[in-house]
């Protein structure tokens, strides 16, 4: 149980914004959806999950679109992302890096800005180590890490008081025992947000997102990630692009994993924000976008 909640942390939440385009890719795996914001370089936006889709990242999207067009897709088997056969080995990293490479080629760049947020953080890592020479610049936002010694900090559910994780531990035996009414799926997913702001009047948004995760998509992807051995540190420290790293000191993702990334990166700039949960653009957006786009302007 300590492992799900470790686990299912990786996402965001947020209100919709308007995309100026999208589309979808048809291609041999499936159906690949994506949405444009803005005009000039790209940056490409690796939502976190994993079992999510990419909704909730348009407000994000639209922020950072004043001098770049901005990209969001849906992981494959999200959203309006579509896999044809959807059996566990459609689900590893490696197929999601390629997904990238897809997305890539079909809109035509050589190569582009990736943003990834939380576990969209660890995606990033590994399509810069197989594809380095597509990626321009690198923001690693409230990121996993580029190896999984996230398993070796506090997780949410350490993050929690004792009733409240006793509250969510009761929820999560129930719906494990088959309770699929929405009020309890609701109430388990209201904790869990909890743990992931400090900005408590986004926890009804989180917690509406948080439902909407594909548990077995989720899984699978980390059986992968865990079978692998998932760690790219070795790659990253050929990677002599620029790299911006931006967490909060007290969160869901350990200031440590960052600390350590800078220190692995040869070209990285680390940015530790007081006072911020998991969401760094709404809550310490007077940071977060601030350095965000500077160093878009600069990259």
């Amino acid at each position: 149980m300590k492992l799900l909640f470790h686990l299912t942390f990786l996402f965001f939440i947020t209100i919709y914004a308007q995309a100026q385009s999208e589309e979808t890719i048809e291609y041999k795996d499936g159906k690949l959806h994506y949405r444009t914001y803005g005009a000039g370089e790209p940056v490409l936006i690796i939502n976190g999950g994993p079992g999510i889709g990419s909704d909730g990242f348009g407000e994000l999207a639209q922020l950072l679109s004043e001098n770049n067009r901005t990209i969001t897709y849906d992981q494959r088997g999200t959203g309006n992302s579509k896999i044809l056969s959807n059996n566990d080995a459609d689900y590893t990293i490696d197929l999601m890096v390629e997904d990238i490479e897809v997305l890539r080629k079909h809109l035509g760049y050589e190569n582009w800005i990736v943003l990834g947020h939380s576990f969209g953080g660890m995606l990033a890592y590994a399509y810069a180590a197989k594809y380095p020479e597509r990626v321009r610049a690198m923001i690693q936002s409230h990121s996993g890490g580029m190896d999984l010694r996230l398993r070796d900090y506090p997780n949410l559910h350490d993050r929690l008081s004792r009733s409240q994780r006793d509250e969510l531990n009761q929820l999560v035996m129930k719906i494990n025992f088959g309770d699929t009414l929405r009020e309890t799926r609701y109430q388990r997913a209201k904790l869990m947000a909890i743990a992931y702001l400090n900005d408590s009047t986004r926890t009804s948004e989180v917690a509406e997102r948080l439902m909407n995760t594909d548990r077995a998509i989720n899984s699978q992807v980390w059986a992968n990630m865990n079978l692998i051995n998932f760690d790219v540190s070795e790659e990253m420290k050929k990677f002599n692009k620029p790299v911006l790293i931006l967490n909060g000191v007290d969160e869901i993702v350990h200031k440590d994993i960052a600390i350590y990334a800078d220190s692995v990166l040869p070209e990285s700039r680390l940015i530790l924000m007081d006072d911020c949960g998991h969401y760094g653009w709404f809550e310490k957006p007077e940071i977060y976008l601030k350095e965000v786009k500077e160093f878009l302007k600069s990259s």
